[in-house]
């Protein structure tokens, strides 16, 4: 039996080549030659794994149109598991992509339960300045709340028609204690992928959907949509690639919900420091002995942390990396080094959120609420 992957789960899959295996997820590395200038999470492969990249990568060396589409869920704050996606997404913006970004309120709603207007501010407050401020340009992406789109509703509806509880339930693993909103949430998910190809979008064209693997149920089941309904609306079946997802500060998975999992964009420097000071490292019993036979940087998220957002030099990486290794530097310099860097980062990201919530309000000013 497949194992599932559950999109709303809390813990992390511990072995990915098992589950691309079981689900026909190709490397990345076979499409990263081919890609000019490719993003540091692709160089360093924390973007592992694709359906049908070669689709997308084609309109980009063409230089034609193709989309990208990718949703926030405004359950709670937004760490930095969560900027591993916008940071895919300014690059795909640079690069002449369409931007379709979902604030996905009724997930949000039908999974954990927040309310309408609360997720609403979460979404505006929490994501969407931050997304300006990261460098993701809002007013050139299609931004909308599934709440509000009778599009989007409009479509899961009529997909509908053609997937059966057996499918559902065989992708995502539903029992007879599953909510009825849990079970009707998966075609909303569908329709928000697939709805960047309706003719009022500009047609059907490669589309693209950055994720971590905890969202691929919501892709195959997307894909095989695509195809039952290609000759009504030409669906494409949608790409996707899957980047590893960011272990929490003590090693397990990161959670909106887990104030002490994560560190927050709007974190203070005090807090940002207590919780690096108290991370999961993969430092030896002693000082002693790490010198003697180095760290483990590979067991370490305060390396993590480095690899996936701070240290974006190959070069200025692999010399950190090297220092742990031989010893030269032990557990505690190297959480002095990642405060200081972190605290550079949030500072900076601080004083440009404050200048892009008027970009942000233009944007909210072209939706009905």
């Amino acid at each position: 039996m497949m194992p599932w992957v559950d999109p709303w789960g809390t813990s992390i899959p511990p072995d990915y080549a098992k589950l691309m295996r079981e689900f026909g997820i190709r490397p990345f590395e076979d499409v990263l030659p081919r890609i000019p200038k490719p993003h540091h999470l692709m160089r360093r492969r924390v973007i592992f794994g694709h359906r049908d990249f070669e689709r997308v990568l084609d309109r980009i060396l063409e230089n034609q149109p193709y989309a990208v589409m990718t949703g926030l869920m405004p359950s709670g704050g937004m760490h930095m598991g969560h900027k591993l996606v916008i940071d895919q997404l300014i690059w795909y913006q640079r690069t002449g992509a369409e931007i379709f970004l979902c604030v996905a309120d009724m997930e949000a709603f039908s999974a954990r339960g927040v309310p309408y207007e609360k997720s609403r501010k979460i979404a505006i407050e929490e994501y969407l300045a931050n997304y300006e401020a990261l460098g993701l340009d809002l007013e050139k992406c299609n931004v909308y709340f599934q709440s509000k789109s009778p599009v989007v509703q409009a479509l899961a509806y009529s997909l509908a028609r053609k997937v059966n509880f057996s499918e559902v339930r065989a992708i995502y693993g539903f029992s007879g204690e599953t909510r009825l909103s849990h079970l009707y949430y998966p075609m909303i998910d569908v329709a928000d992928i697939l709805h960047p190809q309706l003719e009022t979008f500009g047609g059907p064209r490669p589309t693209v959907v950055p994720v971590g693997i905890d969202q691929d149920p919501h892709l195959r089941l997307a894909r095989d949509v695509a195809a039952k309904f290609h000759g009504e609306y030409g669906f494409l079946p949608p790409s996707s690639t899957y980047h590893r997802l960011m272990r929490s500060l003590d090693g397990k998975k990161m959670s909106s919900s887990n104030p002490k999992s994560a560190i927050f964009l709007t974190d203070s420097p005090s807090v940002v420091a207590e919780k690096i000071k108290n991370a999961f490292t993969g430092g030896r019993p002693t000082a002693r002995e790490q010198r003697e036979v180095g760290g483990r940087p590979d067991e370490c998220v305060v390396y993590e942390l480095c690899v996936y957002h701070l240290l974006t030099d190959d070069d200025d990486l692999l010399e950190f990396r090297r220092k742990c290794e031989s010893g030269e530097v032990i557990c505690g310099e190297c959480k002095q080094r990642v405060i200081e860097l972190m605290d550079k980062f949030l500072k900076s990201l601080g004083h440009k959120r404050k200048s892009a919530r008027s970009k942000v309000q233009r944007v909210l000013g072209r939706m009905e609420f």
